[in-house]
């Protein structure tokens, strides 16, 4: 595969384990407002959340204040993420953000763990995508490094694909990195194949993002959330997104070993 980087790879902060934080005590804080804020003033390209139903941890206030902020930075994106069919739908047709990424989680799911099954989702997925597209949203759509998928996902209607990396990352440093990376290189070319851009995200770090980049030059985005917001407890946001940025320089450069 050409090691040729994408132009940018954007870093989009999932700022739903602030949130968490913030719901154990009734004093609205930390912020999430002011975590996204700062994130983007230290150049995130982004800002990601995953309203449940449940609202364990970001609630529909929180969706609506992030929608708001996002319009004060013209060139970042905001990607709601969650499942179609249970509270996602409402929150994007009131905001219309930049991209929503479908995710086939359960509502009492402790985190999402696996990709949309194809072609066993594809009927009901598909007018779900038609009105995403209609409404003007990028689609993308959860995938595990399924390559044989990618045609199906990309006749759908969807122009993204965000590759589920929790293989990957419980593999890295171990005898079975190679192997499972090069099953994540098949299936984003693949996509690209099929006429799709690529995201990635789940449990990438800043020990694995750099390697994952550079095996992956074509992914546009990545989705960080739980790392990040953990590496922030100690570096403060400025310096962990710097951090992470540099990771993501460091795959463009070629350095990551």
């Amino acid at each position: 595969m050409s090691t040729v980087h994408s132009s940018h790879t954007a870093l989009s902060v999932n700022v739903n384990k602030v949130a968490l934080l913030r719901n154990t005590r009734h004093l609205g804080t930390p912020s999430v407002v002011r975590a996204a804020t700062l994130c983007l003033q230290a150049g995130a390209s982004g800002i990601t959340v995953h309203p449940r139903p449940d609202e364990r941890h970001i609630r529909a206030n929180d969706v609506h204040e992030l929608a708001q902020l996002l319009q004060t930075y013209p060139h970042a994106e905001y990607n709601i993420e969650g499942n179609p069919f249970h509270n996602l739908m409402g929150f994007v047709e009131a905001i219309r953000p930049a991209q929503c990424t479908l995710v086939p989680d359960s509502s009492d799911q402790f985190t999402s763990d696996q990709g949309w099954q194809f072609p066993q989702d594809a009927a009901r997925l598909k007018p779900i995508v038609a009105q995403l597209n209609a409404w003007g949203v990028r689609v993308s759509l959860f995938m595990d490094p399924t390559p044989e998928a990618m045609t199906a996902v990309a006749a759908l209607g969807a122009q993204r694909v965000e590759l589920y990396t929790e293989t990957y990352a419980s593999a890295y440093g171990t005898a079975t990195q190679s192997a499972v990376t090069a099953q994540f290189t098949q299936t984003a070319k693949a996509a690209l194949e099929a006429g799709m851009q690529v995201n990635a995200g789940h449990d990438l770090n800043l020990v694995n993002l750099a390697h994952f980049l550079q095996q992956l030059p074509q992914v546009v985005e990545v989705s960080i959330g739980h790392a990040l917001i953990g590496d922030a407890l100690e570096m403060g946001y400025h310096a962990t997104v710097k951090a992470y940025l540099a990771s993501i320089e460091q795959a463009k450069s070629g350095r990551a070993q």
